[in-house]
């Protein structure tokens, strides 16, 4: 397994989040399976970037897990939010956000969704030409200039990154050769030109890479803006920081990504002298401040092997099972919740309830004996989790969510 995250103790042998015992959050929230998301730790997330960044903005990517009171929460700590669909976005101006600080990527935007966008004042993202003049139709149907930025798609990503977003033929952001074009037909439609989102891949845990990333992302907005001959109000530089999931994974140097970047603001050209930078992150500010609860309803015993069955599984947590992005399998950090820090007793392997193989939390894994009733908590749930998840598949009940307050 990777390593569970630093700042989990226990009680009593029960494992505390926030704070608050898992047992007694379980039956607070009405039984598991349940989602537990410690607010305190999402707010020291953002303590720290906001010390290793001092002068980059701070957007939140909600797709990483909109539940509301988390959600309400992010907002008031960062400078944006952004969107990637019409129900994403009426989930941040529902939590509080400003429509100014909204910006709403993603390929395939619906008429619908540039209109309800423009009317509410929020940023879009164009992802093609065709979607630009769309857009702009729109903004004339409803007598609003459109506030429009251009997603660009580079030609370079992020060396190790977990999903790459950039570089070659890609749906996502018009290609680095045609953005200038593109900025130049927004600006002389008369709309209110908001500058480049340049996002080049995620899951990245190598500093320099990160580094490399950023350093050519403001290169090439400059070069971009030269060329339109329209400096952008703000670049988003994407995000990109990873976490640790499993063994041998080591934790992002964020502070020597913070350093490297204000030098290289420093030294930026004069096309970006005016220009605001923003970096956009989601798994790193509420990834490891979740925790994934289910109980055990079975343990049985099967060609030697020793399985625990629990109410839980894929149809929440597909990331843990193995099935969201993963080539091999591989464990995510799991405990016994009322063993927690005990000393391992027994080889198990933990599955769900679904009626299929792929429904697997843990594979061969050593934890302290674990019986009917006892509760299992998987980490780094904070992120793609319930949001990413098949709800629906097999017709077993939704999972709960709770967000506690946190403490030391």
């Amino acid at each position: 397994m990777g390593a569970i995250p630093a700042g989990f103790r226990a009680e009593g042998g029960m494992l505390l989040i926030g704070g608050r015992r898992a047992d007694a959050l379980a039956a607070e929230a009405g039984g598991t399976p349940l989602f537990v998301y410690d607010l305190a730790m999402v707010g020291r997330r953002v303590a720290r970037f906001r010390s290793a960044f001092p002068n980059v903005q701070l957007h939140y990517a909600i797709k990483a897990n909109s539940y509301a009171p988390l959600l309400s929460h992010v907002a008031k700590l960062v400078d944006g939010l952004d969107v990637a669909s019409a129900g994403e976005m009426r989930l941040a101006l529902a939590a509080g956000a400003p429509a100014g600080d909204v910006s709403f990527a993603g390929p395939g935007k619906r008429d619908g969704e540039l209109e309800a966008a423009i009317a509410a004042g929020v940023t879009i993202n164009c992802e093609s030409e065709g979607e630009a003049e769309r857009a702009l139709a729109a903004g004339e149907r409803l007598g609003r200039p459109p506030r429009l930025a251009v997603r660009v798609n580079p030609d370079f990503e992020i060396k190790g990154s977990g999903m790459r977003m950039g570089g070659g033929a890609k749906p996502f952001g018009v290609d680095a050769a045609r953005a200038p074009a593109l900025v130049r037909t927004i600006v002389a439609a008369g709309a209110e030109w908001r500058g480049f989102h340049i996002f080049a891949g995620s899951q990245a845990l190598d500093a320099a890479a990160l580094v490399e990333a950023q350093r050519a992302t403001v290169a090439l907005a400059a070069a971009l803006a030269e060329e339109a001959g329209a400096p952008p109000p703000l670049v988003n530089l994407g995000g990109g920081f990873g976490i640790p999931y499993f063994h041998g994974e080591q934790a992002l140097d964020v502070e020597a990504v913070g350093e490297a970047l204000a030098a290289a603001l420093d030294r930026r050209p004069e096309a970006l002298h005016g220009t605001a930078f923003a970096i956009e992150l989601g798994r790193w500010l509420v990834g490891e401040a979740g925790v994934y609860l289910t109980r055990i309803v079975d343990r049985k015993v099967s060609h030697g092997k020793t399985f625990l069955v629990t109410d839980g599984g894929m149809h929440h947590q597909l990331a843990a099972s193995g099935n969201f992005g993963q080539v091999v399998r591989r464990n995510y950090p799991v405990a016994i919740a009322g063993r927690f820090g005990g000393d391992p007793a027994e080889e198990v392997t933990i599955v769900g309830c679904l009626c299929t193989p792929l429904d697997r939390l843990a594979d061969d894994v050593m934890t302290p004996f674990a019986d009917v009733g006892d509760l299992v908590a998987v980490f780094l749930a904070g992120a793609y989790g319930l949001s990413a998840s098949p709800q629906g598949f097999l017709g077993h009940p939704p999972a709960l969510e709770t967000a506690v307050e946190g403490g030391d």
